[in-house]
Parts: structure tokens; C-alpha cells; sequence
């Protein structure tokens, strides 16, 4: 292999290597992202349902539940 073949050879690699870095750290983002849209899912569940749980006693206060 001569020296021009070498060098286009080592950028090909190089290439290669930034491509598979940069997939890499998509499907990380990807897996944060995930990640943090099902702790917002489960925050929002749990608000909803202390206010369900004042909202129900504030009718079993006033007997609105009755």
C-alpha cells in the first residue's frame, strides 16, 4: 500500500469511527430523553392522584360525597 493509499485508508477509518462515536451518542440522548419523559409520566400520575385524593376529601369535609 502506498502512502496516498495509506492516508486515504486511515481517513475512511477515521470517518468511520466519528459515525459510529455520533450513533452512539444519539441513541444515548435517545435513551435520556426516554428516560425522562416516563419519570415526567409517572410524576404527573402521582400529582393526579393526591389532587383526586383532596378533591374527594374535601367533598367527604363538606358531604358533598353523600
Amino acid at each position: 500500500m502506498d502512502k496516498s493509499n495509506n492516508m486515504s485508508y486511515q481517513a475512511g477509518q477515521a470517518k468511520g469511527q466519528a459515525q459510529e462515536k455520533g450513533s452512539q451518542m444519539m441513541e444515548k440522548a435517545g435513551n435520556a430523553a426516554q428516560s425522562a419523559k416516563e419519570s415526567m409520566q409517572e410524576a404527573g400520575s402521582q400529582i393526579q392522584a393526591k389532587a383526586q385524593g383532596a378533591a374527594d376529601a374535601v367533598k367527604d369535609a363538606s358531604g358533598m360525597n353523600k
